[in-house]
């Protein structure tokens, strides 16, 4: 574990830092995610950074690498595509905006130790639903408009209560609810997710602004810095190889790393 004081100063900490994010950014174009899941536990286990900050850290590099992905995919997907699909992306943010309030505000409330054990079991989770619901079926379950309305309206608050409690942008969960909740392409559906995960980051990051653990972000701006141009480049690099490693080899392997971190992250003092 290094030490928190010399990340922002010494260039060992800022190599690592650009080398981490962009080892972290490959892991998560190569299933078509920012690769946050992974580099939570990096910022708590390698870098040593309390829990909060890390999830700060984590959250404001998952910004740009999210704004950054939605330039990328704009040639891919065209705006009016995005635009077919806006009542599926307001009713997902109908929920996650409060989630992700709900989910800061409690965060910055818990003490340390139950921080890191709410954490650990959401890696646990994110794990699951790597392992079970990211090769998404090509038919979603029919649903009564009302019913999927609900439906997408309760899952958007749990995205944004685990987006705001990881730091993550939350694609791992509002792609599988896109696809499978309103039969969306998986294309599509990529791309829809940046735009839901933006503001609900944002609001989550507007909750975690009014902490004191804020100040880790003008603490090391340029550790800051370096992890995210590492990630931007890294999720670059992933997904000119995404489809090289077989997803049914792929998959369990991510999983077995972030089941890894949370017993790491849980057992972590």
């Amino acid at each position: 574990m290094m030490n928190t004081s010399d990340l922002d100063a010494a260039p060992r900490g800022l190599v690592s830092a650009l080398l981490a994010g962009a080892a972290i950014g490959v892991l998560g174009g190569l299933i078509g995610l920012g690769g946050a899941e992974f580099r939570l536990p990096v910022l708590i286990g390698l870098f040593g950074f309390v829990a909060l900050e890390a999830v700060i850290i984590n959250k404001a590099t998952s910004l740009v690498v999210v704004v950054a992905a939605l330039i990328f995919r704009i040639r891919a997907v065209p705006i009016d595509a995005v635009l077919n699909h806006i009542s599926a992306v307001a009713t997902l943010l109908t929920g996650s905006l409060i989630g992700a309030w709900f989910g800061a505000d409690l965060a910055t409330r818990l003490h340390s130790r139950t921080l890191y054990n709410v954490i650990a079991a959401m890696l646990v989770g994110i794990a699951f639903v790597l392992l079970v619901a990211h090769d998404h079926p090509s038919n979603a379950a029919s649903f009564a408009p009302t019913t999927q309305i609900m439906l997408g309206v309760i899952a958007g608050f749990v995205i944004g209560v685990v987006a705001s409690f990881l730091g993550v942008a939350g694609g791992e969960l509002i792609i599988p609810t896109l696809v499978l909740l309103f039969g969306l392409d998986l294309k599509v559906a990529g791309s829809l997710s940046l735009a839901v995960s933006l503001p609900t980051m944002l609001v989550g990051f507007s909750r975690y602004s009014k902490d004191q653990s804020f100040k880790a972000l003008a603490k090391y701006p340029r550790f800051v810095l370096a992890m995210a141009v590492g990630s931007i480049f890294g999720a670059f690099v992933g997904g000119l190889l995404l489809g090289i490693v077989p997803s049914n080899v792929l998959l369990p392997l991510l999983s077995a790393i972030l089941l890894i971190s949370a017993f790491k992250v849980w057992r972590h003092k």
